[in-house]
């Protein structure tokens, strides 16, 4: 696939439609909330269910290929934030998955090309991860509270702490900490090891403050609405 193509275009911009068009339809029409949100977890469940039986069909089971990766955790917090509500889940969901995702959908690292299954999987798995999160936020579902970047990024401190002590034990690269990835990323131009990890944690940290702006924007004009009526 070629990067910003018309087919990676039209990817992205269907991701961006429906994201749009399911908040709004959340926002304007209260009763629809539990039901969009439901169908939307349970898919993206179903979703990853039918991945893992392809993929560890195909590969095994082994330390390389095991579901830790930031984009895992996110795709799963995505869809407990759908079932459950739970404010921590919802933030974390939201600003890792919205930031992490969103950049793999920009510029994605495809296994085979479009349109394999794993190929389109990588597309619906991401995809899935922005929508969830427009809905739950942007649709007034699940409104983020203050100081919800702190808690998703300390949260997001916490996983990878743990990932890097399941990394030192395993020998394994989960979450790119103990080494840059193969092909070319951002990470490069953030300096050698460890220091990219410092750079790393600063460009979360700032995406998080860019993606609570929207976010507390669409919450202040809901209550001045509220208050006019």
């Amino acid at each position: 696939m070629q990067l910003f193509g018309a087919i990676h275009l039209s990817l992205l911009a269907a991701t961006v439609v429906i994201a749009v068009v399911l908040a709004a339809i959340c926002r304007r029409r209260p009763n629809s909330r539990r039901p969009v949100r439901l169908f939307l977890g349970w898919a993206l469940i179903v979703n990853e269910l039918i991945w893992w039986r392809f993929r560890y069909g195909h590969e095994g089971v082994h330390l390389a290929n095991l579901p830790l990766q930031l984009c895992d955790v996110t795709l799963w917090a995505s869809a407990i934030a759908c079932l459950t509500l739970f404010p921590p889940i919802v933030e974390l969901a939201y600003f890792a998955g919205v930031a992490g995702a969103g950049m793999a959908l920009l510029t994605p690292d495809l296994w085979s090309p479009w349109p394999a299954y794993p190929a389109v999987y990588f597309f619906l798995a991401h995809g899935g991860i922005v929508i969830i999160c427009a809905v739950l936020v942007f649709g007034g579902i699940a409104p983020l509270r203050n100081g919800a970047v702190w808690r998703a990024f300390g949260l997001l401190l916490a996983y990878a702490a743990a990932v890097g002590l399941f990394n030192k034990i395993y020998g394994t690269n989960y979450m790119y900490l103990c080494h840059t990835p193969k092909s070319a990323s951002l990470l490069d131009s953030l300096g050698p090891w460890p220091w990219y990890l410092v750079g790393g944690a600063v460009t979360a940290l700032v995406l998080f403050w860019l993606l609570w702006l929207p976010a507390r924007a669409v919450d202040s004009k809901a209550v001045h609405s509220r208050h006019a009526i």
